[in-house]
């Protein structure tokens, strides 16, 4: 019979850390340089959390009289921290490969979406589809992000807009979190798009009417759990006055707050006045706004954790967000897929915001990988691999209000590594696509959820 001792790691070629002084993110002036052990052991308790990290001499000696349940060899391997994605839209039905060929044709995201495609399309195949329907394909998705090694994942609604259907994909991720090792933080979205029929205005009254107390009426009573709160706010679907009375009313019943914006459209002085002095012409995940020179206030009020997409955030919005320490989650799928120009990452980095990295998937930017989001940040938004590394993992976790716990390989927190056939971890982000020959092991609270 085992022991008191879920896991031992021994003899690892390198062991990154990423970060081993407690930090909850790192910024320009903690990237210089990684924390990275050569020859290292490490320990998972049976309650799924690190124990111990060392020489593996010195982790030998101090647990010579202890059982494990399971002993794995890393001789010649590297062991990481588990990857996090801090953005995607993984519960839908319908596939939308048609609309690839449109865009390569030239068409727009909005003009996709005034056609009838986009969002629309994928909303009413989500409503015709079961319950189990979408469960079955949304594990299927959840097994693939698995297997690229990402052990914690921020999962939204967003493809029903109407009541019941957002409650149907919000069971399904509940039944997900429960039943699968993947660590899940969910996120509603009802605010995805204004629903056909409606108004912006009426959409929201909706929302705040009826969505949110039932969501809190559900939490309350343990049927699901809702961590966040999603609004795509952008020219011809939500203002940016229904977009503050959504998030105010999901802060009100408990729902984190994260910024998201300047992704389809840079804001025009007239347009900052009309906003009040916010900059974000669309906000889409997690719980999205923007920030400008004039924002910041808005921000501390609001309690805004991140931002995601900003393709097209200001200057100002950028020194804005360094102020607030709000995470920046950056998508280099979605630029890539739309032709968008790049988040100027390297200015955020410089100016000091803690950048975090999603794969955004959804039917629109159809990516599993975040090996392969680590590669593109590194290539075309100039990204080091030091700072890839980083905003995958507890920096991503920061902006799901999570790096106390996940993020990083330190003495305290849960149990979540990847342990790649590689002397160098750099090879993770190098072989773009290689991570299916390179990922071994991929363990979730010191347990191997998938091995090769």
């Amino acid at each position: 019979m085992a022991g008191g001792h879920r896991l031992l790691l021994v003899n690892a070629r390198q062991m990154v850390l990423v970060c081993a002084g407690g930090e909850r993110f790192l910024t320009r002036d903690g990237l210089r340089s990684l924390a990275v052990l050569e020859g290292a052991s490490l320990v998972v308790g049976t309650d799924g959390l690190i124990k111990a990290i060392g020489p593996a001499d010195v982790i030998r000696r101090q647990f010579s009289g202890e059982t494990f349940e399971e002993i794995i060899d890393c001789s010649g391997k590297c062991i990481l921290p588990g990857l996090v994605d801090a953005h995607t839209h993984p519960v839908w039905a319908g596939e939308r490969v048609h609309e690839f060929a449109m865009k390569l044709a030239g068409a727009t995201y909005m003009e996709i979406h005034q056609a009838g495609g986009g969002i629309h399309f994928t909303v009413e195949r989500t409503r015709q589809a079961s319950e189990e329907e979408l469960f079955r394909s949304f594990q299927q998705r959840l097994q693939c992000m698995m297997r690229a090694g990402t052990t914690l994942v921020e999962c939204k609604s967003g493809y029903g807009l109407d009541l019941e259907t957002e409650l149907k994909m919000l069971r399904v991720i509940e039944r997900a979190r429960r039943e699968l090792d993947m660590g899940i933080s969910t996120t509603y979205c009802g605010a995805h798009s204004v629903p056909k029929g409606k108004t912006a205005t009426e959409a929201a009254d909706d929302i705040i009417n009826n969505h949110l107390p039932k969501l809190k009426e559900l939490s309350r009573n343990g049927e699901i759990h809702v961590d966040n709160i999603d609004v795509f706010c952008e020219k011809g679907v939500f203002d940016l006055d229904s977009t503050r009375r959504i998030l105010q009313s999901g802060k009100d019943i408990g729902l984190q707050i994260n910024f998201h914006g300047d992704e389809l459209h840079p804001v025009k002085a007239a347009e900052e006045k009309q906003f009040n002095g916010t900059s974000s012409i669309r906000c889409c995940c997690l719980l999205n706004l923007s920030v400008s020179a004039h924002s910041p206030q808005l921000g501390a009020e609001l309690g805004a954790q991140a931002i995601s997409h900003l393709e097209e955030v200001s200057d100002e919005g950028i020194i804005a967000m360094a102020t607030a320490r709000c995470s920046a989650v950056l998508l280099p799928t979605t630029a890539y897929m739309l032709r968008l120009k790049q988040p100027r990452a390297r200015k955020m980095l410089d100016e000091g915001v803690i950048v975090a990295l999603g794969s955004d998937f959804n039917p629109n930017a159809y990516c599993f990988s975040m090996p392969m989001v680590m590669h593109l940040a590194c290539v075309n938004m100039r990204m080091s691999m030091t700072e890839a590394l980083a905003a995958a993992t507890i920096n991503a976790a920061y902006a799901l209000g999570k790096s106390h716990t996940h993020g990083s390989l330190e003495v305290g927190k849960q149990g979540d590594l990847i342990i790649i056939n590689s002397s160098q971890w750099e090879h993770l982000i190098y072989q773009f696509g290689g991570h299916c020959e390179l990922i071994k092991y991929v363990i979730v609270k010191g347990k191997v959820i998938y091995k090769t």
